[in-house]
């Protein structure tokens, strides 16, 4: 059951965006920024990116909807689980999976966060702009973490976070939610 009163039973983030819009509008903007603008990693990394960090951190709500939002973007079937069951064997590059094993470390330990471990990743390949990419993308999970957990969200059923995913590939993160309708209108 929700901890906030307003939240109906089977409440999501959607009502608490749609409550809180000039709070989440902006959030929602960045969202769209952050996972399908300009970046080194491919939309569907960035997705990997932000499942696998829910995942390893525990949150359950956040990794089932965006790994159906990576399986949206064509990424392997399984995939997700497997990288959180066990990074060293999941079938990735090797230089994602530096890239994974740096935001692994970032959502579990993040006080112990040193040079050596973004010097791993730039070895690997990856440039300042991709590290850059992987660190706010964990960030966004972290805080989507927060919300979902302060707000007592119930698990996200599979199927309904496919039927999203779909919708979010398609639409990106800020006409999911009817914030780009709501803008124009406001400037109208």
């Amino acid at each position: 059951m929700p901890h906030l009163p307003f939240l109906p039973e089977n409440a999501g983030p959607p009502n608490v965006f749609k409550r809180y819009k000039e709070i989440y509008g902006p959030f929602s903007e960045m969202s769209q920024a952050l996972m399908n603008g300009p970046s080194p990693l491919t939309p569907a990394q960035r997705e990997i990116i932000l499942a696998f960090a829910a995942g390893v951190s525990g949150n359950n709500f956040v990794f089932t909807g965006h790994s159906a939002v990576a399986y949206a973007h064509g990424v392997e079937e399984g995939l997700l689980e497997a990288l959180v069951a066990d990074l060293d064997t999941a079938n990735v590059a090797d230089d994602f999976r530096e890239l994974l094993r740096f935001v692994r470390k970032l959502m579990l330990t993040p006080s112990e966060m040193e040079q050596a471990d973004a010097d791993e990743v730039f070895a690997a390949g990856w440039d300042e702009d991709a590290l850059h990419s992987g660190i706010a993308v964990a960030g966004r999970a972290a805080f989507m973490h927060r919300l979902i957990a302060g707000c007592g969200f119930a698990p996200l059923d599979p199927e309904v976070a496919a039927k999203h995913a779909a919708k979010r590939v398609q639409n990106g993160y800020v006409q999911m939610y009817g914030f780009l309708k709501d803008k124009k209108e406001r400037s109208a």
